[in-house]
């Protein structure tokens, strides 16, 4: 049971998840910080309001109550996910596509256009069809 634990852990992917886990938390504080510090503020001053939590509309209800319903959260939410996810690609998708593809091109590795294309079970099914139909009918009996 030990064992089977100790081999666990110290596989690869499991470290390599948990080195992720911690840059992830690390990133995660940077990019809050710049859409906190520097977004929310320029969104807030087009809305002319503190937070954008504070942007949104009251309505009153049957029994005489308001209700306030903040879209400015959304909006916020909606901002800082598309800001991570811009950085993420910018910062670590992008370049990182771009080192295999350099590598790739000086290992010669051919790419998925050089690779010979199968025929399609539809043209397999037509060549089947015309051999048969060239074989005759005495074949098929």
């Amino acid at each position: 049971m030990i064992k089977g634990f100790k081999e666990f852990i110290l596989r690869g992917n499991v470290i390599d998840l948990a080195v992720a886990v911690v840059i992830g938390a690390a990133f995660t504080a940077i990019v809050n910080a710049l859409v906190d510090n520097l977004i929310n503020p320029l969104i807030a001053l087009i809305f002319q309001a503190d937070s954008l939590g504070d942007v949104g509309f009251f309505v009153t209800g049957l029994t005489g109550n308001e209700v306030f319903f903040g879209w400015g959260a959304i909006v916020g939410a909606l901002i800082n996910f598309l800001g991570v996810a811009a950085v993420v690609y910018f910062v670590f998708v992008y370049p990182m596509n771009r080192v295999k593809e350099r590598a790739a091109a000086r290992a010669g590795a051919s790419g998925p256009d050089d690779e010979p294309q199968l025929p399609t079970e539809q043209e397999l099914l037509v060549q089947i069809r015309d051999l048969l139909e060239k074989s005759g009918p005495a074949a098929r009996a």
